[in-house]
């Protein structure tokens, strides 16, 4: 399956906001946009190019292409409630997102490869598709076999620093489980998203 593999310290630079922890300490450092001629390409200007950043910036921290983004953008602007908390609920829910969340992997990324790897169950059912959304009473727990492994034996230190307690999941680092027990709540989506300029893109 295609996925975007650029270097995510490079596409935080770019965005103008850490797509992932080890981006802060390089964006300390290096500010403004990648290139050698970064200093010619002015950030802000139109509204259009307000919207595509935001919407850009919250693609990349999700780790969707386009296609996958526009296509979960269509299903939450038809459902009930406001397009953009739709948006931003169903992209908590995925099944890689819920691993980042929970502690169980320290990105996003290394997390859809825990999943893509097989690594999990989902209500006992082996699955390897990161894009699978978690419903209330769902329960994701590591494989009996991948629990021999040396990252997962080591699973309690990684989460003990990288989880925030969330509502609407149960981790449960010391038996590899997550249980889903609610649905995201808007606050807990990540920091410093403007989910309307996105609805505001694609109502174009």
């Amino acid at each position: 399956m295609a996925r975007d593999t650029s270097p995510i310290v490079k596409q935080s630079r770019r965005e103008g906001y850490a797509l992932a922890p080890k981006a802060h300490k390089v964006m300390a450092k290096k500010t403004g946009i990648p290139g050698e001629h970064s200093d010619m390409r002015v950030r802000g200007g139109s509204l259009y190019l307000t919207q595509l950043r935001e919407k850009q910036k919250v693609r990349r921290l999700y780790g969707l292409l386009e296609k996958q983004f526009a296509k979960l953008m269509k299903e939450a602007a038809k459902a009930d409630g406001l397009a953009g908390e739709n948006l931003l609920q169903y992209l908590e829910r995925r099944a890689d997102n819920t691993v980042y969340r929970a502690g169980f992997a320290s990105t996003r990324r290394q997390a859809r490869q825990l999943v893509s790897h097989g690594h999990f169950t989902l209500n006992g059912r082996r699955i390897d598709i990161p894009s699978i959304r978690l419903k209330p009473g769902d329960i994701l727990e590591v494989r009996a076999k991948s629990q021999k492994s040396d990252f997962f034996k080591n699973l309690e230190n990684i989460a003990s620093i990288s989880t925030t307690p969330l509502s609407w999941l149960k981790s449960d680092p010391k038996n590899m489980k997550i249980e889903i027990t609610g649905l995201p709540k808007r606050e807990e989506a990540e920091a410093g998203i403007n989910e309307q300029l996105i609805v505001e893109y694609y109502s174009r």
